[in-house]
């Protein structure tokens, strides 16, 4: 019943905020975010779903001070919205890694105490669990991280989607440098999501940093049957050849792709690939 009562509530909310919040969701899904934010910004009384979207676009921004401002307004407007805590988490944890080591802690801290409260709130999101198990296999004691905690959020991955949950054990043994108990994860997350790219390409990333370079290509190669011309995949293998300082030509031309390519939301940052392009370019 309570699922129900909270998609009537998004229903209510978006009906309230009127076709701006509508046309501003197709500018963000286009990676439009200033245009976005310039339909939002100009909504005179902004609901919860008005802020947290206003704050995702000055995350696509990289403007992450102004993204959490943005989003304390709207778990603030609606504090029931795990997703909305999920975002704030996410801007903390970015204002945690471009900032001083004075203020990090102090953002990392919160990124934490975001993630923890949306996956109070959600506990079925695999998106959430994710964010918070990275966040926890990461972090040092002192800033509430800790493999315990890791491990917790990896077996409720697991229970949420089996192959997000070898790739969090995977990441757990390889922390704990049990690399075959690692590639032994990875392969099963394979089986388990065998139209996944995103699985493949974890395994080449394992076998590059062991320096099985024939079996990371290998397994690239399975990657681009899967999901061909896929733009993660693009950027994913520039990545992995520009840390090998190998195919780094390849590397070169694949950015070049992924800039021009169509992007979402969910992809890299065209930043990010514009400073491994510069990266490459200068090797």
């Amino acid at each position: 019943m309570k699922r129900y009562i909270l998609i009537f509530g998004a229903a209510v909310t978006l009906w309230a905020s009127g076709p701006e919040l509508e046309r501003a969701r197709k500018l963000y899904n286009l990676t439009e975010f200033k245009e976005s934010n310039q339909i939002l910004q100009a909504i005179p009384e902004k609901s919860g779903a008005v802020w947290q979207l206003i704050g995702c676009n000055y995350y696509g921004e990289g403007e992450f001070k102004k993204a959490t401002e943005a989003l304390e307004k709207a778990v603030a407007a609606d504090p029931e919205n795990a997703d909305a805590y999920l975002w704030l988490g996410r801007a903390f944890g970015r204002r945690a890694e471009t900032s001083s080591p004075i203020t990090a802690p102090g953002y990392a801290s919160k990124a934490r105490q975001n993630f923890e409260r949306a996956a109070r709130l959600n506990p079925s999101s695999l998106d959430i669990e994710s964010d918070l198990f990275e966040y926890y296999l990461e972090a040092p004691g002192f800033l509430g991280g800790g493999l315990d905690k890791a491990q917790a959020t990896a077996e409720a991955m697991a229970r949420i989607d089996p192959a997000e949950g070898h790739w969090a054990a995977a990441k757990l043994a390889e922390k704990r440098k049990e690399y075959s108990r690692a590639e032994d994860h990875l392969r099963r997350a394979v089986e388990a999501a065998p139209r996944q790219a995103g699985r493949l390409v974890d395994l080449a990333r394992l076998f590059t940093k062991q320096g099985r370079y024939q079996e990371a290509d290998q397994t690239l190669a399975k990657a681009d049957q899967v999901e061909p011309n896929s733009p993660k995949l693009l950027y994913a293998k520039a990545d992995l050849y520009i840390k090998s300082k190998r195919n780094l030509s390849v590397a070169r031309e694949l950015l070049k792709k992924y800039l021009s390519s169509p992007l979402t939301p969910d992809d890299p940052p065209r930043s990010d690939a514009e400073k491994l392009l510069k990266q490459v370019e200068g090797i």
